[in-house]
């Protein structure tokens, strides 16, 4: 199991660095080997009274920011916002894409836990995607702005103009690669008890290096052009 990687804590929230292929909290088939179950152990060692919350989830094979509360104001207080709060994701995606460009629909899932688009309805939810290239090529190197948090939003509004994500084996089942280039790289939020604005940052990882120029404003992990 790797180590955890903190970014950021105090006495109300833990901000961490998700590493790929593991999963945010446990399922039927997988109870320990998750990011919570580190996070949970972590924060036991250090004082065994306080509790760990999730937020807000990443799929598994994607990697990037995530926060963790540990008292109940402040899960409440960052799960009501979190629509408000800035996401910046960035990724390789293949395709022919515009500069710029913005994807707007209804998303549900069914019951194979699959998510598709679909007409609006009282049980589809609206998703709204924003999308920047900052490197084209054959594929493309993408900065990405969620205003909303839809389950697989981004794999499925990327493949729903013809521009998966590089290795999402879900909706593109691209199985050739062997990451998902798909990285939750800034998060920025409003404090829950001082209600100061902050901003954390992952770097990107080292996987994206054989298809990414440096970029001024990102920042890479150790070691990204070895």
């Amino acid at each position: 199991m790797q180590r955890l990687h903190i970014l950021y804590e105090d006495r109300y929230i833990l901000v961490v660095n998700k590493p790929e292929h593991l999963l945010t909290i446990a399922t039927t088939k997988e109870k320990y080997n998750t990011l919570y179950h580190q996070v949970y152990t972590y924060i036991k060692k250090v004082n065994p009274k306080i509790k760990v919350f999730i937020v807000h989830r990443l799929d598994r094979d994607t990697s990037g920011v995530i926060v963790f509360a540990k008292v109940d104001i402040a899960k409440e207080y960052l799960q009501k916002h979190w629509d408000k709060f800035d996401r910046e994701y960035l990724a390789l995606c293949k395709g022919k894409m515009d500069r710029f460009g913005v994807i707007k629909n209804y998303l549900k899932e069914n019951k194979e836990h699959m998510v598709y688009i679909t007409n609006q309805s009282e049980d589809a939810k609206l998703a709204i995607t924003e999308y920047e290239v900052l490197q084209p090529g054959y594929y493309n190197f993408v900065r990405i702005n969620i205003k909303t948090g839809r389950k697989n939003q981004i794999r499925v509004h990327m493949n729903s103009i013809n521009c998966p994500v590089v290795g999402d084996k879900k909706y593109a089942l691209d199985t050739r690669k062997k990451h998902l280039y798909l990285h939750a790289y800034k998060l920025t939020i409003i404090h829950p008890i001082t209600r100061k604005e902050m901003t954390f940052e992952a770097p990107l990882p080292k996987y994206f290096s054989q298809y990414v120029r440096k970029q001024d404003g990102i920042k890479y992990a150790e070691g990204f052009y070895e």
